[in-house]
């Protein structure tokens, strides 16, 4: 998909990534969790490649803070770090950060991120398809791990409360119309179009190494 002469930048990045966006939510590993039948061990292996994850895009983001693109999405409220830290104190305790993870996706998607930071409008890729999910269906799989997990607080799913947005919706629309106020050519557009659905496939390969270890980590 590119861009047509009326269309925004939020609606391609929407519309022209729905084939990744869907594939990506279809692993097995995405729809047993949903389903609320993820033991502990296999959620915390799921926190720990996460973890990498935003501590890089976090990383980055604190390096392009200027940046006259990037700058126009960057929110300390969307960062997920801390969080994802208290995750993991809940379920693996302090011990966590010696943990050693094994996943080669995790670490080209990792370098995918640090490489954004070679321009600006690769960032927001990242930064749009993980924040904006995160504020979008992250909500409901922090109820539904909740349940499962019979948790009466917020402990242990931290990484979908985001205390200082209390009204996801209207922080979405104001994020994605900044999107749109960017000034950027239909070249530079469709360059970030073609990151966010590489994103996807980072994250869906993620998904892939979770679902081949489904049989241990299924309750």
């Amino acid at each position: 998909m590119t861009l047509t002469a009326t269309e925004s930048l939020s609606t391609l990045l929407r519309d022209g990534s729905k084939a990744e966006h869907t594939s990506a939510e279809g692993s097995s590993f995405m729809s047993v969790m949903l389903e609320g039948r993820i033991s502990p061990e296999g959620y915390t292996a799921y926190l720990l490649r996460l973890q990498r994850v935003y501590a890089a895009l976090e990383s980055v983001a604190r390096r392009l803070a200027d940046d006259p693109i990037a700058s126009a999405v960057i929110d300390p409220a969307l960062e997920r770090s801390a969080s994802l830290a208290a995750d993991l104190d809940h379920w693996a305790g302090a011990g966590w950060r010696e943990i050693v993870v094994e996943s080669p996706a995790t670490e080209r998607y990792v370098e995918r991120v640090e490489a954004s930071a070679s321009w600006g409008g690769l960032f927001v890729a990242h930064h749009y398809t993980r924040y904006l999910g995160d504020l979008s269906g992250g909500q409901a799989i922090g109820r539904i791990l909740g349940r499962a997990y019979e948790l009466e607080t917020t402990a242990g799913v931290e990484f979908y409360a985001f205390d200082e947005i209390p009204k996801p919706k209207p922080y979405k629309d104001a994020y994605r119309a900044r999107l749109d106020a960017l000034s950027l050519d239909s070249a530079e557009q469709q360059r970030i179009l073609d990151e966010v659905k590489v994103v996807f496939g980072l994250n869906e390969a993620i998904f892939s190494e979770l679902s081949a270890d489904l049989d241990r980590w299924s309750r």
